[in-house]
């Protein structure tokens, strides 16, 4: 691909560069965006070897449909460019060697699909669909992984190297494509899964949903229709019952959408009446094994909300599954569906949303990582959770070599203070009383 720059070029730098001062990217916001989008990737690729292909294509670090979706969006970025001119028909656009005009391509790409001006200069019509901002950072992820993953590049940001004067890095991970994505976010517009799911939010779900009436599993009639009076009771006690075991086991073991759905019944052990413990198949950053189980146990009253023990005994009393996936289809009539195939991520948030509605609350800013993000925090500000328990409770890594208390905080050279056991064991035994202020619990 060529670094000679088109006239085109002139309006899409423009277009970036020179936006208005209420659009403009708050300072400081883009190198914000450039550490989150390398942070999509979990670790960086170096060719080093002749097995560097057969090595990048099984360390995606994606799933299987995701590496789908993104090579989707990649063919497509390439086709409009081709189309508009901004390569060339024999150009290669993706590759380990990329063009100083990569990163103005993508902004030009993502302008055409998402903003109100065209990559030309040119304001849409009113009639003219644009994908959400949401979408425009699947793009932008898209590419992040193309050049990051698939050409060995890494999360490196694109910068001038002092040896030899040339761009290198992740073009994706570059000052214009950030700037580009803080400006293109329209007012009232929320990322995916900006809100985090509450304590008291699940607290009111739960007292809504098991209302006697609410609550009730009734029989199935076939042929039956609701009346227009009953046309707003979207789901029966047993679809009730599912969601509030999905919230928990989201909620507490930090999980995403499609990991909670895929769990099955062999993925479940009881330790003991009060335990059990919850082994997943697959996460989206351990997808060939190693994972940690997560041990649960049953919660004291006043926390019956989160409890779950409770909610999957409540499930499985109504559900009679055996076997398979935990979470089935609800067909109508609120019957559980015989065939074992998981509910998708799509019904359960058309679900859970509708849920929200139930309790007068908005559920656009809420999303697939709603219970990941609340968890997280409920863990750390209401139960004290230190940073290096939560990091190992959700497998999530402690490479924040960068941050020196951080450093402090982490180091594997510790000792572990505490059993992965008894994190949500409300039974364990006391911790030292602090003399200070008389507490003697683990605050769970």
């Amino acid at each position: 691909m060529s670094s000679e720059i088109p006239p085109i070029f002139t309006t899409i730098y423009e277009a970036i560069h020179h936006a208005s001062d209420e659009d403009r990217a708050y300072s400081g916001e883009f190198e914000d965006d450039i550490e989150a989008e390398g942070e999509t990737l979990t670790e960086d690729i170096y060719d080093v070897s002749q097995l560097q292909e057969h090595l990048l294509d099984a360390s995606k670090g994606v799933t299987n449909e995701t590496d789908k979706e993104y090579r989707r969006l990649m063919n497509q970025c390439v086709q409009f460019l081709k189309e508009n001119k901004l390569i060339k028909a024999n150009d290669k656009f993706f590759g380990k060697n990329p063009s100083n005009l990569v990163p103005f391509c993508i902004c030009a790409w993502i302008m055409h699909e998402c903003d109100e001006y065209d990559f030309d200069g040119t304001e849409k019509d009113s009639t003219v669909f644009r994908a959400s901002y949401a979408h425009a950072q699947k793009m932008r992820a898209a590419m992040t992984y193309a050049f990051g993953r698939l050409n060995g590049l890494g999360s490196l940001p694109w910068h001038e190297s002092e040896a030899t004067g040339r761009m290198v890095g992740n073009p994706s991970v570059s000052e214009t494509v950030a700037t580009y994505m803080t400006s293109l976010r329209r007012p009232g517009e929320t990322a995916t899964s900006a809100r985090a799911i509450t304590q008291e939010t699940l607290l009111d779900l739960y007292m809504f949903n098991n209302q006697p009436e609410i609550a009730k599993v009734k029989e199935y009639k076939a042929g039956s229709r609701k009346s227009i009076k009953e046309s707003h009771e979207w789901g029966g006690g047993r679809a009730r019952r599912l969601l509030t075991l999905a919230y928990v086991l989201s909620f507490l073991c930090l999980l995403r959408f499609d990991e909670m759905l895929k769990i099955q019944m062999h993925d479940i052990e009881w330790v003991s009446d009060t335990c059990i413990k919850l082994t997943l198949p697959f996460r989206k950053t351990s997808q060939f094994g190693g994972i940690k189980p997560f041990y649960l146990h049953l919660f004291p009253p006043h926390l019956a909300h989160l409890c779950p023990i409770r909610a999957l005994a409540n499930w499985l009393e109504v559900a009679d599954i055996e076997d398979g996936f935990l979470f089935r289809k609800i067909a109508s009539g609120d019957r559980v569906s015989r065939e074992n195939v998981h509910m998708t991520s799509e019904c359960f948030l058309e679900m859970f949303r509708n849920n929200l509605l139930d309790i007068g609350t908005d559920s656009a800013p809420y999303g697939t990582h709603s219970f990941r993000r609340g968890g997280c925090q409920w863990l750390y500000s209401c139960c004290r959770w230190g940073l290096i328990r939560i990091c190992d409770w959700g497998g999530w890594s402690t490479e924040f070599s960068n941050l020196t208390i951080v450093k402090y905080l982490i180091s594997y050279a510790d000792e572990p203070a505490e059993r992965r056991e008894d994190y949500m064991n409300p039974n364990r035994p006391p911790a030292l009383k602090c003399f200070s202020c008389g507490r003697a619990c683990h605050c769970i």
